[in-house]
């Protein structure tokens, strides 16, 4: 039990740009709407001055969980593989939130009508 990390910061490590793209391109029709907006949103914020170091590597862990293939739920389960992904981005972004800027959630927007263009009638963005 030692192995295994306490802390959503730990699975940081495990995140990278490509290997990010890499996924998300590959599952986000499985995955569905709402995964891709919670990746895309933290995948944003990373990249804004408005977080601190902290939240940062709480958000590079949670999207470091995302990336790896083996998790507490294993992502092929259909309809239930990405619920503990979701569960750890939600988590995390919501203890961020506050300083999450509406330019970075909508720019995951914007991300989401390109990619989902259909199916962005029912879909709202003030989950995070």
């Amino acid at each position: 039990m030692s192995n295994i990390p306490m802390k959503i910061e730990d699975f940081g490590s495990e995140y990278s740009e490509l290997g990010l793209k890499e996924k998300l391109t590959r599952i986000a029709r499985k995955a569905g709407i709402k995964v891709v907006y919670a990746v895309l949103v933290a995948f944003y914020a990373v990249q804004s001055d408005a977080l601190s170091f902290s939240d940062k590597a709480k958000l590079y862990g949670a999207l470091g969980y995302f990336i790896l293939p083996i998790d507490l739920i294993p992502d092929a389960i259909i309809g239930m593989g990405y619920t503990d992904d979701l569960a750890a981005l939600t988590y995390v972004l919501h203890t961020v939130s506050a300083n999450i800027t509406p330019e970075v959630k909508m720019k995951a927007e914007d991300k989401l009508r390109e990619w989902f263009p259909n199916d962005m009638d029912d879909f709202q963005s003030d989950v995070y």
